[in-house]
């Protein structure tokens, strides 16, 4: 039995897990910087990486120490280099570096896009490729045809804002508390989706494979403070009735997860294959959820949907680090991080 330890840092969880080649996970802790970024309304980067500085060694002892494995016993230390924020990525791979050439194990390069699709994998004890995965998260809205686990073609993704920006950013508008994603998911159960119309742009645009959410959160702007306005959105939507804030959020998020349903039906009807692969922290949105899974039924499709615990981002989903380790796909230490995204 092959022990891998991965290390995830791409963007504000300092996490590590301990996983098997059978896909058992031994342990896992995350870290997250929630509270530190809450009072920013976002993810500040130079902040991040010095909390992931003062946090890496102490999550890597605690995945040893709770799961009794030794430092000696694993057999590989994979860490995500790809895509995140530059300083987050750097401290998780100079620890796996560290670790690699103390113990002298192979090192593994782990792609944080394809870990959020083979979370489904984890989850459901199945082999679901090929397919297509979407990825929705705070950085992330892209669609890819999954030939394997490791081996991914990009489809098409947001031509602006990620759908999680998008929803971060209106939250914000609404002074409702970072992350938006719950935030608003909360506000909007009291809410009625069809108080606005707001836009659900490139939907109509059958043969354009991406998303847009800009125009989405300009409209939630002018509805708060019409156009043309330098006005702070968050100080008028201060002065609204809790029921008008709850509408202006379901009607944002009825908006936001019509495109990404309904876009994602037509990449897959266009690539002709027949499961689908959700994973990325948007994924745990129960409205986004619930549609998804009621138009893959309809149209006869699988779908593989990470549970919400392994949605947001975690080091178990680099268990996809097995599939490299097998293939004897190692990296030299001179490896780097790619923090945008490669398509």
């Amino acid at each position: 039995m092959a022990i891998i330890l991965t290390i995830e840092t791409t963007c504000d969880e300092t996490a590590a897990a301990l996983v098997t080649d059978d896909l058992e996970v031994l342990s896992s802790v995350v870290a997250s910087q929630d509270k530190l970024h809450r009072r920013y309304g976002g993810v500040v980067p130079e902040a991040a990486s010095r909390v992931h500085l003062e946090q890496i060694l102490p999550v890597i002892d605690t995945v040893f120490h709770e799961s009794g494995v030794s430092l000696s016993s694993i057999d590989a230390v994979a860490v995500a280099n790809m895509p995140g924020l530059a300083g987050s990525l750097l401290i998780g791979l100079s620890a796996a570096k560290a670790l690699a050439v103390s113990l002298r194990k192979p090192l593994i390069a782990i792609n944080h896009l394809q870990a959020h699709i083979y979370a489904c994998k984890i989850s459901s004890g199945e082999d679901p490729f090929p397919c297509l995965g979407l990825i929705i998260s705070g950085g992330h809205t892209s669609l890819y045809f999954c030939e394997d686990a490791i081996n991914f073609v990009f489809v098409g993704g947001t031509i602006d804002d990620a759908v999680g920006e998008a929803f971060d950013k209106v939250a914000t508008m609404l002074n409702l508390p970072y992350p938006g994603g719950p935030s608003i998911q909360k506000a909007a159960v009291n809410g009625n989706p069809k108080a606005y119309n707001f836009p659900r742009s490139l939907l109509n645009e059958h043969e354009r494979m991406g998303f847009s959410f800009s125009g989405l959160k300009t409209a939630v702007r002018y509805c708060l403070v019409g156009q043309g306005k330098d006005v702070d959105p968050a100080a008028v939507s201060a002065k609204l009735s809790e029921a008008a804030v709850a509408d202006i959020a379901a009607s944002f998020q009825a908006a936001a997860v019509d495109v990404l349903v309904g876009k994602t039906l037509q990449a897959m009807l266009r690539s002709k294959v027949k499961t689908l692969c959700v994973g990325g922290g948007v994924a745990a949105n129960s409205s986004f959820r619930a549609k998804i899974q009621k138009a893959m039924q309809e149209n006869n499709y699988r779908l593989f949907i990470a549970p919400t615990n392994l949605c947001t981002d975690n080091a178990i989903m680099g268990a996809i680090a097995i599939e490299r380790y097998k293939k004897a796909l190692f990296e030299p230490l001179d490896l780097d991080v790619f923090p945008g995204l490669i398509r």
